[in-house]
């Protein structure tokens, strides 16, 4: 078996001297795929429990079952070897046994966010060709409503029975399909761990275009081993609270795959809601909790936190969006738990850097993990290393980082160079290894851990024949860290209020996109040829904030 030893790094950058204590600096990567990875853990641990969800227990042998009845499933319906499949659901135990039948069958995972309406569906249907697609009752209009103009061919309804739906052409009943004997023909996938693609997760760009970054096998377990290094996880002993969606790469590689690496337990909840969250901590006694700061705002925040014993908690890694300081100090505080930030991007499976646990730094995205190497460079080319201190863009290089964009080879050409994977990120580095985000992608609003890019919902204010100018902006806000804020103008003798064009853009995009405000102006602060300064409206609501807690 060949074993990938990541990045070579000819010095030992400074971060080496502030891991934790029995933290590897290097590590050896098996070169395995990802059903090679569950299945070694099913072998090792199959009394242990891998899933608990909705009051069920499936120990490694009860889902490695379900896991083959499903790839004889997907086999039955036609499916080879990359193809593309999309989940399109909550999280479940159907989504992780999903998951792990398609990586059996050697197809790849299309990420899919159940909150989309039908025109991100297509779109993203037909970019990625996806010709099936796993998916529950209540999305399953949606779904149809799309079919037609897709290359979809088939899809597996979890409930379709049970909400007294019929079976037609192309649609089955998962359980249905799930329990069925019949004999199929299925040989094992040759799979190259380096360049077969596991996963397309798409992310925007500073444009707001969609775009798949390509994650292969060895991408993504490089990252989870990386990850189980970092948290030093003891094998069939973790129990991960996964309330992050798993469509998002930080819940599939932090919730998830670092789990089964380890033959431990993932504890999948379909949707925030802090008093569950609580019970769940009390009741099932979960050892990490991977969140994002919204998520633990809301707990440490909540009246009835000292009632429920949270203390089986060790470790925390606060991703998605930046981490107010005072946050993870009053977490500490109140649960025991060590809360740490870290930092990751789509297109390297996700994360490069976290905070060492004894010696994080507030402020700080951490060091990078092992096999990862970083560096900040000048703005304008790229070209020029800067020093410690100095503020430049962030550059990544290591075994986790994308093989490029699907179908996109100019974006690929833009962030990948030598191996390096340029962020877009502004950050500077300490003298000790520590690095610091400064500044987010150009525009990018970042609220209760989603990416919202500011263009796609300006045009579909732009679609609504009142508005004549439109801009959005994330603005801070104690909850959500930024809240998506739209600043409209509209034509001469137009009328509409708020309310209304709320109402528009709720059937035009998901939840999270629509702003939870709307300001209608006279007019919108511009250069001199006309572009929309969006930097001044943000600076505005700052002073109005700051206005505020004077008054107050």
């Amino acid at each position: 078996m060949r074993i990938i030893e990541g990045v070579g790094i000819m010095n030992d950058p400074v971060w080496y001297n502030c891991y934790e204590e029995g933290v590897p600096k290097r590590i050896e990567i098996e070169n395995i795929s990802l059903y090679e990875m569950f299945e070694r853990s099913a072998k090792n641990f199959g009394q242990r429990p891998a899933i608990v969800f909705g009051g069920k227990t499936w120990t490694y042998t009860d889902m490695e079952r379900d896991v083959d009845r499903l790839a004889k499933a997907l086999s039955r319906l036609g499916v080879k070897p990359k193809d593309r499949i999309s989940i399109n659901m909550p999280n479940s135990a159907t989504w992780m046994i999903s998951f792990f039948a398609i990586m059996k069958v050697g197809a790849i995972v299309v990420q899919t966010n159940p909150l989309y309406v039908e025109g991100e569906l297509k779109a993203l249907m037909n970019d990625s060709g996806a010709i099936g697609m796993i998916t529950v009752a209540p999305l399953y209009p949606r779904v149809q409503g799309i079919r037609q103009e897709t290359s979809l061919k088939w899809v597996l309804v979890e409930g379709l029975k049970a909400m007294g739906l019929d079976e037609g052409e192309g649609t089955c009943d998962f359980h249905g399909c799930l329990n069925d004997d019949s004999e199929v023909e299925w040989s094992k996938p040759v799979i190259d761990p380096q360049t077969d693609i596991a996963v397309l997760q798409y992310t925007g760009g500073t444009t707001g275009t969609s775009k798949g970054a390509m994650l292969s096998h060895g991408n993504l377990y490089a990252n989870a081993y990386q990850i189980w290094e970092w948290i030093k996880g003891s094998p069939g002993q973790e129990k991960s609270l996964c309330v992050i969606p798993l469509f998002h790469i930080y819940a599939l590689s932090v919730c998830m795959n670092t789990s089964i690496l380890g033959g431990s337990a993932v504890i999948p909840v379909p949707k925030f809601d802090a008093d569950l969250i609580l019970k769940l901590i009390n009741d099932e006694k979960p050892t990490l909790y991977p969140g994002t700061p919204t998520m633990y705002v809301a707990l440490i925040n909540h009246p009835k936190l000292k009632e429920h014993d949270v203390s089986s908690i060790r470790a925390c890694v606060s991703g998605s969006a930046p981490l107010p300081v005072e946050v993870a100090l009053r977490f500490g505080e109140l649960t025991g738990g060590k809360l740490v930030e870290g930092y990751g991007l789509s297109e390297a499976s996700p994360v490069t850097h976290i905070n060492p646990f004894p010696s994080a730094r507030v402020g700080s995205i951490g060091t990078p993990v092992s096999n990862t190497q970083a560096k900040i460079v000048d703005i304008e080319l790229g070209d020029k290393e800067l020093p410690v201190g100095e503020v430049g863009e962030l550059a990544v290089k290591g075994p986790q980082v994308m093989l490029g964009y699907w179908q996109r080879e100019n974006e690929t050409r833009a962030v990948l160079r030598d191996g390096w994977l340029y962020t877009g990120d502004l950050a500077r580095m300490d003298e000790d290894g520590y690095f610091y985000v400064v500044d987010r992608k150009k525009d990018m609003i970042i609220t209760g851990g989603y990416n919202v890019y500011p263009r796609e919902i300006e045009e579909a204010l732009y679609a609504h024949p009142a508005v004549r100018e439109a801009i959005c902006a994330g603005v801070p806000d104690s909850y959500w860290g930024e809240k998506v804020k739209a600043y409209v103008v509209l034509r001469e003798e137009q009328q509409v209020t708020e309310e209304e064009l709320l109402s528009f853009l709720k059937k035009e995009l998901a939840s999270y996109k629509v702003p939870k405000q709307i300001e209608i102006r006279d007019n919108l602060p511009k250069t001199a040829v006309g572009k929309v300064l969006r930097r001044f409206l943000v600076e505005e609501e700052k002073q109005k904030l700051e206005e505020h807690a004077q008054e107050a």
